[in-house]
C-alpha cells in the first residue's frame, strides 16, 4: 500500500509539475489577419512553443479582439495581455521622449528607420520606456510610411486647411495635420472605413499596406504621398512575463521576435513598392507630393516640448540618416 501511495504521489507531482511548466500567453494587436504583423506573430508564437519545448503556448489575438491599442497597452500592466505589438506613439504615454520618432519627417525613409533600430539612441529610449513602464521592447518592425487619403488632391500643406481627417488618438499624429490647419478626429481604427464611407470624416492617413488591408481605397479617390511619418511597431513583453522567464527563455523570445520583425519588415517594403501601381490600376489618383511645405509648417508650428520630446534625441536620430543600414 505504501508503494502504491508513493507511486500515486509521484505521478500526481509529475502531472502538477508538467502543468506548472506549461503556460499559455496572450499576444494582442489591432491589425488584420492578412497583414504580416499578424502572420509573423503567429509564426513567432509557434516558434517559441517549439524552441521552449512546449513550456509556453501563445494565443495571438488580432484585429482589436482584446481591445483598442490604448486598451492592450494598459493590459500589459493589468495582466490581461502578455505581449503586444504597438507603436512608439502609444509607448510615449508612459515615457514621452520615445515618441520623438513620430515627429513628422524625422526619418527620410525606411532605411533611415532601420539605421535607428539598434542604435545607441534607440537603446537609450527603449531603456527609458522600460524604466518608466516596467515593460520590455524586444523588437521593432517597419510598419510603413504614412500617407494621406482623401477625396481630393493634396499637393501642399495649405490644401489641408479645414479638411476633416481621422488620426489615431495620439498627440504625435496630430502634428502634421494641425500644422496644416486641418480638423482632426480621433476615430477608433476599426471604425475608420465606415466613418469615411458615411462622410463623418473626409480623409485619413496610414501606410499603403494598411490602406489596402482596410480597403480605405474603396471609399477614397486620392492617395496623396505626404510621407509624413515613417511608422514602426514595437513588440513589447510585459514586465511580469519578463520577470518569470529564465535567461534561456528570454533569449529565445528575443531572437524569435526580432526574426519575426525582420521578416515582416521585408514583406512590407516589398508590398509598398508594388502598391502605387495597383492603386492606379484600381482607378485612384496617386498624387506625388512636394513635402517641403509640410515640413516647414511642422518645424515652424510644432515644438518638441509640447509633446514631451527632446530636441537632442531628434538631432541624434537625424544624424543617422546618412549611415549605411
Amino acid at each position: 500500500m505504501l508503494r502504491i501511495a508513493a507511486i500515486a504521489i509521484s505521478v500526481t507531482a509529475l502531472v502538477a509539475s508538467a502543468a506548472a511548466a506549461q503556460e499559455t500567453l496572450k499576444w494582442a494587436h489591432v491589425y488584420e489577419t492578412s497583414e504580416p504583423f499578424h502572420t509573423e506573430s503567429v509564426w513567432a508564437a509557434e516558434q517559441i512553443t517549439e524552441r521552449t519545448e512546449g513550456r509556453y503556448e501563445i494565443d495571438v489575438f488580432p484585429a482589436s479582439q482584446l481591445g483598442k491599442e490604448t486598451d492592450i497597452n494598459q493590459g500589459l500592466s493589468l495582466g490581461t495581455v502578455d505581449i503586444i505589438i504597438s507603436g512608439s506613439s502609444f509607448a510615449a504615454r508612459a515615457y514621452p521622449p520615445i515618441g520623438v520618432t513620430y515627429y513628422p519627417y524625422i526619418f527620410d525613409g525606411p532605411d533611415h528607420l532601420l539605421n535607428y533600430v539598434g542604435s545607441d539612441i534607440y537603446n537609450e529610449l527603449a531603456a527609458g520606456y522600460q524604466e518608466a513602464s516596467g515593460h520590455h521592447i524586444v523588437a521593432t518592425t517597419y510598419y510603413g510610411t504614412r500617407h494621406t487619403t482623401a477625396n481630393r488632391a493634396i499637393n501642399t500643406c495649405a490644401d489641408m486647411e479645414g479638411l476633416k481627417i481621422r488620426v489615431p488618438d495620439v498627440p504625435a499624429y496630430l502634428a502634421m495635420p494641425q500644422a496644416c490647419d486641418a480638423n482632426t478626429a480621433p476615430i477608433a481604427f476599426a471604425e475608420v472605413y465606415l466613418a469615411l464611407q458615411q462622410g463623418t470624416v473626409e480623409a485619413q492617413e496610414n501606410p499603403l499596406t494598411t490602406i489596402e488591408a482596410k480597403k480605405f481605397y474603396e471609399v477614397q479617390s486620392h492617395i496623396n504621398l505626404t510621407g509624413h511619418i515613417v511608422d514602426h511597431l514595437n513588440t513589447i513583453i510585459s514586465g511580469s512575463l519578463w520577470d518569470r522567464l529564465s535567461e534561456e527563455d528570454r533569449q529565445i523570445f528575443v531572437e524569435v521576435m526580432q526574426e519575426a520583425a525582420e521578416r515582416a519588415t521585408r514583406t512590407i517594403q516589398q508590398r509598398e513598392a508594388e502598391l502605387v501601381d495597383k492603386f492606379r490600376e484600381e482607378g485612384l489618383e496617386v498624387v506625388e507630393v512636394d513635402t517641403s511645405s509640410f515640413e516647414e509648417a511642422v518645424r515652424e508650428k510644432v515644438g518638441f516640448e509640447e509633446f514631451g520630446y527632446r530636441e537632442a534625441d531628434w538631432e541624434a536620430i537625424r544624424a543617422l540618416a546618412d549611415k549605411p543600414s
